[in-house]
């Protein structure tokens, strides 16, 4: 990593009068690689500080959410690395086994052809040609937002190193018994032809239909309800509670089984619930999950209707149809029957769908390989428990506890070509056989690979340390592992956070993944809902980049970031982020014009004018606040106080305040210039981890050093002056108020008006020419007459407004706006004074009237005042 160097500053430094990102934004980040800046070094004595990035999908673009995260990484990571840490942020993507495939069976349907022409080994090659070529582009999107990562450190779930990894801990995980292969049932996706992993279910409701259906014949009859009609065809038993009464004499008997020619079981089973519907559950353990562990308990039969495209293929009338044709059919076939007891169309309800390709998905029972999560998931509770990882807000720790206490066997293989594949070997005796990363399989006649693939969270469950080099002890994993925060969405905490808590205990002998888990919420538009490509809210970040800058952007996503909640975002707060940003520019600009310096020793504090006290009082105060806020991961809370501290107070006040000094020369200007220069680097510096590319060009033009990157995180020097603070709040208020009344009169901000101050004997008197400079008031001349006086803050402020608005036509609009708030006063009060009236309205309507109310008697009080100080006629 390069020094930072000082150099000399230019002694006029000038700045262009506008910034313009696109012109400045691509050369530095460019600048800040080559220089090294992003790279960490294993060998530094340096305490390490480490975030890997969650890996994107290979198949992304760069989306809201993203940024987001990404930002609040670059964030922690820029500032740690100002703080002399050794910060390494690992760059890396998913290799998104079902995505990725799925984008290259489309290529090859476009040349009418299927993955099953090419083979295996040929479809493979084709996606990695497609990896190379189209895979990737969110990372280069990365670069464009500013993200600091350590390129040279790149990873990809599928490059040799990551995949020796998966090898070695599923080899592991086998030996001691915690992978095995059974039939269960999983998530199934007829079009992809693949189990799927929760998370790649979306739920949505639909309107589909209820049946009820009579089964059984004469006094042995039940009705049983259901919205799968097709799936009557594997019921192998119905299921009531034991202790209903109005089943208990057909407990243990069977009954027919329409359409079929079987007879089923009634069997009891405490899962039912007696209240709801008629109290009894048609049970088919191949197609449902529930009913799958009730079979389990009684010893039931599973019987499989459906081919994994989701055909029936029971032998009969409706073999050959697809699911929905065959429920329409045997809806129809069963009402011919009288069978059919009830039916509810539209029945709106919660349905199950491939968040790629949206079809339906079906419950299906499935020989799959699974891992036993029981006493991984044990131990990923026990550590957030006793406090080896904070989960950050708190509250949402109650989420992982409910997941991970009550997580059930994770089912790991995929029907896939693409991604890892099962290191498991079959012998032609029936013989089965693991596979280590560096053992050789098999060899002989009869033996064949499993032809799964592992699910892409398996390997990305590895992702903090498998970055880092495992199995191999190498010189990164020594330095950096653990990493010190995970940052990633609420909405992942039960399907990757707690698998990578599984792995990362299990391979790293109890060390956890990582000390912090600092969960975010989701990006919603200005309205709170969700952002998505089918709907017309979706944002393109770039978009916003391009029109505003990157810094915009990022100090948007900031602001929004309360930990744990939702961030709602539009593109008028893209633009107030962007007016930020210009007013960083032009009031650096300023200062600079005026010789603002970073040059010398500050002068000591009996040298310094009230407003430099004040100013750099509230500039340390500022510095302990965002130290705070960052240890607690309050990126809202801390971009705000940030943005308060830079516009109000240095730019709109020390600024201001500091314009009479400097305009008057000599020695103090040139105090007020060195601690001008003070505050405008330490505001740059705590600005720069949120939007580095404009905070960049202003430091090294303002300090002639070489880099923010690499420059000294700020400290509080503990310098305090209450009393310097007290009294600028005296000038702030006088400005204000006497800025209001102005307002109130219908002045314009630059119109100048004689005054007379009486600031004798207060702390004020030494602002005199400061407040007037701000007030735009001019001495009191011949012939001066105040026509208001408007005490404030000790003081007195005396107006001669004669002369400077037309008082006849200002007192006649006056008037009517007051007669006005008197006439929606007596509305308001006549209304809540009218007991029917009360005993009628709805709570929020009364509240609405007491507000109007409120307002009427504020706006009276204003307007009355206001006429009271306008000058006679």
């Amino acid at each position: 990593m390069t020094e930072n160097t000082q150099q000399t500053p230019a002694s006029n430094p000038e700045l262009p009068t506008q910034y313009a990102p696109a012109e400045v934004e691509g050369k530095l980040y460019e600048r800040w690689v080559e220089r090294g800046y992003f790279t960490a070094d294993a060998r530094s004595e340096k305490p390490p500080y480490t975030i890997v990035i969650p890996p994107p999908n290979v198949t992304g673009a760069l989306h809201l959410g993203h940024a987001f995260q990404v930002t609040l990484m670059d964030a922690l990571t820029r500032r740690k690395r100002m703080q002399g840490y050794e910060a390494l942020w690992l760059p890396g993507m998913d290799h998104a086994g079902i995505a990725t495939q799925n984008k290259v069976e489309q290529q090859l349907a476009e040349e009418g052809k299927s993955r099953h022409d090419l083979g295996r080994e040929q479809f493979t090659e084709r996606v990695w040609q497609w990896k190379e070529e189209y895979g990737g582009k969110i990372l280069g999107q990365l670069r464009r937002l500013g993200a600091g990562l350590d390129w040279s450190r790149e990873r990809f779930t599928m490059d040799d190193g990551l995949s020796r990894a998966v090898q070695t801990i599923f080899k592991n995980l086998y030996d001691d018994e915690l992978i095995y292969r059974a039939e269960r049932i999983i998530n199934w996706c007829p079009r992809c032809l693949t189990a799927i992993s929760d998370i790649e279910v979306d739920y949505q409701d639909d309107n589909g239909e209820l049946v009820s259906l009579k089964y059984g014949e004469g006094d042995e009859t039940l009705v049983v309800a259901t919205t799968r009609v097709e799936t009557m065809l594997g019921d192998t038993a119905v299921a009531v509670h034991p202790d209903d009464p109005r089943y208990a004499h057909l407990i243990g008997k069977r009954i027919k089984l329409p359409l079929t020619n079987r007879t089923i079981p009634v069997v009891a089973d405490t899962h039912v619930d007696p209240e709801f519907g008629t109290g009894a559950v048609k049970v088919t353990p191949a197609h449902d999950p529930n009913d799958f562990a009730i079979g389990q308990r009684h010893g039931l039969e599973s019987l499989t209707i459906m081919d994994e495209r989701a055909v029936i293929t029971v032998p009969g009338p409706f073999e050959g149809l697809d699911r929905f044709e065959a429920r329409s059919a045997i809806v129809a076939a069963l009402r011919e029957q009288g069978r059919v007891v009830a039916e509810k169309r539209p029945y709106v309800h919660s349905v199950g769908h491939c968040s790629r390709c949206r079809t339906t998905i079906e419950p299906r029972l499935s020989l799959q390989w699974w891992v036993k999560v029981g006493p991984l998931a044990q131990a990923a509770g026990d550590a957030v428990r006793d406090g080896r990882v904070a989960i950050h807000p708190a509250d949402l720790s109650k989420r992982y506890f409910d997941w991970v206490d009550n997580m059930h066997d994770w089912c790991i293989s995929r029907q896939l070509w693409w991604g890892h594949r099962i290191p498991v070997w079959y012998g032609p005796n029936g013989e089965t056989v693991c596979v280590g990363p560096d053992e050789q399989p098999p060899a002989g006649e009869g033996w064949t690979q499993d032809e799964d693939v592992l699910d892409t969270w398996f390997s990305s469950g590895l992702w903090p340390f498998s970055t880092l080099g495992w199995p191999e002890r190498t010189e990164d994993l020594d330095k950096f592992y653990a990493t010190d925060v995970l940052v990633t969405g609420h909405d992942i905490i039960f399907f990757w956070v707690a698998r990578m808590m599984m792995f990362g205990l299990y391979a790293m002998d109890g060390e956890a993944p990582f000390h912090t888990v600092a969960l975010t919420g989701l990006v919603r538009d200005e309205h709170g809902k969700k952002m998505s490509k089918s709907n017309p809210n979706s944002v393109d970040p770039l978009d916003w980049m391009d029109a505003y800058g990157s810094d915009a952007v990022r100090f948007t996503l900031a602001r929004g970031a309360n930990p744990g909640a939702d961030v709602p975002i539009g593109e008028d707060w893209v633009q107030a982020s962007r007016n930020f940003a210009n007013k960083i520019w032009n009031a650096t600009r300023f200062a600079l014009m005026n010789g603002a310096t970073v040059e010398g020793e500050l002068p000591p504090a009996e040298r310094l004018s009230a407003a430099d006290r004040w100013i750099l009082s509230r500039l340390n105060k500022t510095v302990a606040e965002v130290d705070a806020y960052y240890d607690d991961y309050q990126f809202a809370k801390l971009a705000d106080s940030l943005y308060h501290f830079a516009w109000d107070e240095v730019f709109d006040w020390y600024v201001e305040l500091s314009k009479t000094t400097y305009f008057a020369g000599g020695e103090q200007a040139k105090v007020s210039a060195r601690v001008l220069g003070e505050v405008l680097d330490v505001t740059l510096r705590l600005l720069h981890p949120v939007v580095p590319f404009v905070t960049e060009t202003l430091w090294t033009t303002l300090t002639g050093k070489e880099s923010l990157v690499v420059a000294e995180w700020p400290a509080d020097s503990g310098f305090r002056d209450e009393a310097a603070e007290k009294e600028i709040e005296l000038v702030q208020r006088v400005v204000t108020e006497v800025r209001r009344f102005r307002s109130d009169q219908g002045l314009q901000p630059g119109q100048k008006v004689p005054a007379r101050l009486g600031l004798d004997g207060t702390a004020l008197a030494p602002h005199e020419a400061a407040i007037r400079q701000l007030l735009r008031l001019q001495p009191e001349g011949e012939g001066f007459a105040a026509t208001a006086t408007l005490p404030v803050a000790g003081a007195t402020v005396a107006l001669d407004l004669s002369g400077t608005i037309d008082v006849v036509a200002e007192r006649k609009r006056l008037e009517k706006d007051l007669a006005a708030a008197v006439k929606e006063k007596g509305q308001a009060e006549g209304k809540l004074g009218n007991e029917a009236f009360l005993a009628k309205a709805p709570d929020q309507v009364v509240e609405k009237i007491r507000g109007r109310l409120s307002a009427a008697e504020a706006d009276i009080t204003r307007l009355t005042t206001q006429l009271t100080h306008l000058p006679s006629a």
